[in-house]
């Protein structure tokens, strides 16, 4: 009997230990952050809305978008750093598909790139950034946003 127990106590430890694994390894729900309702401003004057939440501690940088289940069209998050520097992102714990918008400081939108759910290749920014903003993968495409248009802010 100690011998049929002991398995079943080592079977409920692997089974604790790949449920929190598959959920990310946080049970806790993430919370929402401050959210600004912000503007992108193509070359032909044309202004696409976006509502963001913004990550602008170490924390709320580090755990991004981490664990959600999935993101709306015309939302996303706005990274902000207190200076400009080369920025680099990873998608570990991602669980949907992003593209990522690398800003300078007056708001105009470096480079995009798409990045893929779990991926731990970092995708590093061309230039100095001060912004980051994630958004549902393919989205900026779908808006004809591109390199050169403006993040308008509050």
């Amino acid at each position: 009997m100690k011998r049929l127990s002991g398995k079943f106590f080592f079977c409920a430890i692997l089974m604790a230990f790949v449920n929190g694994a598959c959920a990310g390894g946080d049970a806790k729900p993430q919370p929402r952050l401050e959210t600004w309702e912000l503007r992108i401003s193509g070359g032909d004057g044309a202004e696409t809305p976006i509502t963001a939440e913004i990550a602008r501690t170490d924390e709320q940088r580090e755990r991004g978008l981490m664990g959600r289940q999935s993101l709306a069209d015309g939302e996303g998050m706005l990274f902000v750093f207190e200076r400009d520097r080369i920025l680099s992102f990873w998608m570990k714990d991602t669980l949907i598909p992003l593209s990522i918008a690398y800003i300078a400081y007056d708001g105009r939108i470096l480079e995009i790139h798409d990045m893929e759910p779990q991926n731990l290749l970092a995708i590093q920014s061309s230039r100095s950034a001060r912004y980051a903003l994630e958004v549902p993968q393919g989205w900026f495409a779908r808006k004809g946003i591109k390199a050169g248009d403006v993040l308008i802010f509050p």
